[in-house]
């Protein structure tokens, strides 16, 4: 099987994988940590700050792939510390519009480069 992938040019990756990959009716992103681009640094700040940063990340690579936020079906977040979810869901909420895609929120015990958050997604095409 061969992959369509996309790179968003303004999102960085710190592995071997693709932002996205397209599997034809739905386009799966990888998730997306709040680094900035520019430096290729995490950004500093709280989990609110951050949380905006992977939501930049992620729009660029939606909009590489031709796709929009209102086309999001699934968002999986992964927080280090559970004390955050508000501070997360603050910013998440403006993200989106009604209905809102499906989530999952769950804690782990560490991510990448010391992020306090890190999301991604699954897209559905429009017909």
């Amino acid at each position: 099987m061969s992959r369509k992938a996309y790179h968003a040019k303004d999102a960085a990756a710190i592995g071997p994988y693709s932002h996205a990959v397209d599997s034809g009716e739905l386009v799966y992103l990888s998730g997306q940590t709040p680094i900035n681009p520019a430096t290729q640094e995490l950004i500093k700040g709280d989990v609110g700050e951050q949380t905006k940063q992977c939501f930049i990340n992620l729009f660029k690579v939606l909009e590489a792939a031709n796709l929009t936020p209102d086309d999001v079906v699934k968002v999986n977040v992964y927080l280090t510390d559970m004390n955050n979810f508000s501070a997360m869901n603050e910013v998440y909420k403006m993200q989106f519009t009604e209905p809102f895609p499906a989530r999952t929120t769950v804690a782990v015990l560490a991510l990448p480069l010391g992020a306090e958050v890190e999301i991604e997604m699954i897209v559905k095409r429009p017909n």
